[in-house]
């Protein structure tokens, strides 16, 4: 998502905690109460991360000064410097974290220290705003109920009771034309929407996560395989090529994710339009800056080094933990923003390929 990310929520997220390092005795410290500790931390020595002296960290300093929107309380410090290095030159910004942080090996508490990077991205189509021939697709804002009832209903029921479709009833935002791409937006979490005006030109907005049902997550791309497709890749156009050929099994492929996500409009600004949407720390993603964590191994907010070798891209990075979802789970995992639009789709939908972080802390 990749197609393996499920990139949720947003709004509220709760203080980060300390992080669980280690010291040279590799017992764990105490974590806070309350804390599920998923992973533990070694303190290493800088040069133990690979492409340190490389990176330019200009676009993961916007990433960075956007974490600082909504810092937890170890990088308030931090946060109050890293204006004024902006401009300032890679080496000086190296010379600063130096100086200020402490890199950590992040390894599961069984002491590996590879995992799995995937990636996921902001899709962007056409809708109406009203059904209208080519444009049947709904996508829907969160029904009342949603906070009563838990799970709330299926996508299947969602598709098929009366009283799940009378809870929705009113509550469409737009229409697409194709499920697929309705799909595609679920299962990224937010997206891009543009319509025609009868000027002629074109509005875009945003489509935010305002929440889900609460249903399990279930991979389409392992529904097609457990279906005998060989053909998976690339993400979606695979998909979209197997229903144009099956039009009687789509809903039967609809039907076997039960997750379904509801949304929210927001005004996309020149100034909005640089980044993503909002991720799970509640500020915007940067495009190849931001990645989605389990934030109970890396606090949100929190500076990354990120190193992954694959057929996919080689990166040796600065990236901030800004996000989250249902399939990112574990002490070494990760899912890399990847950007918005086509391009950004095609790059994510590829990413499966080892991962190593390093998290850095205030010293």
């Amino acid at each position: 998502m990749a197609v393996a990310a499920l990139l949720a929520s947003c709004a509220h997220p709760p203080q980060p905690p300390s992080p669980p390092v280690t010291g040279a005795s590799g017992r764990p410290f105490a974590a806070p109460a309350g804390v599920q500790v998923k992973s533990r931390w070694v303190a290493v020595a800088w040069s133990e991360l690979p492409g340190f002296q490389d990176d330019s960290l200009t676009e993961a300093w916007l990433a960075w000064l956007k974490s600082c929107e909504r810092p937890g309380p170890a990088f308030v410090p931090l946060c109050s410097e890293l204006p004024r290095l902006s401009t300032a030159s890679p080496q000086a910004k190296r010379d600063w974290m130096t100086a200020r942080l402490q890199p950590y090996r992040i390894e599961s508490l069984q002491g590996a220290a590879e995992g799995l990077l995937t990636s996921y991205y902001e899709p962007v189509f056409k809708a109406s705003r009203q059904p209208a021939w080519g444009y049947g697709v709904p996508l829907y804002s969160a029904p009342p109920t949603l906070a009563s009832r838990k799970p709330w209903f299926s996508r299947q029921e969602i598709d098929s009771l009366p009283q799940a479709r009378a809870a929705l009833n009113g509550r469409e935002i737009a229409w697409l034309a194709d499920p697929i791409d309705a799909l595609v937006l679920h299962i990224q979490g937010s997206g891009r929407l543009t319509f025609s005006q009868p000027d002629g030109s074109s509005r875009t907005v945003r489509l935010a996560f305002a929440g889900s049902n609460e249903q399990p997550y279930r991979s389409v791309n392992q529904w097609l395989l457990s279906q005998g497709v060989t053909k998976i890749n690339p993400w979606p156009d695979a998909t979209k090529a197997w229903a144009a050929d099956n039009p009687q099994r789509v809903r039967e492929l609809l039907w076997s994710n039960p997750r379904y996500i509801f949304f929210r409009e927001e005004v996309l600004s020149e100034a909005d339009a640089a980044f993503g949407p909002k991720g799970a720390q509640g500020v915007a993603l940067t495009p190849g800056r931001s990645i989605a964590v389990d934030p109970g191994s890396i606090p949100y907010g929190t500076p990354v080094w990120l190193a992954s070798r694959g057929g996919v891209a080689n990166l040796q990075k600065l990236v901030l933990a800004q996000d989250t979802g249902s399939a990112i789970t574990g002490a070494v995992r990760a899912d890399y923003f990847a950007g918005t639009g086509v391009e950004a789709g095609q790059l994510a939908s590829r990413f499966n390929q080892p991962l190593r972080l390093w998290g850095l802390w205030p010293k």
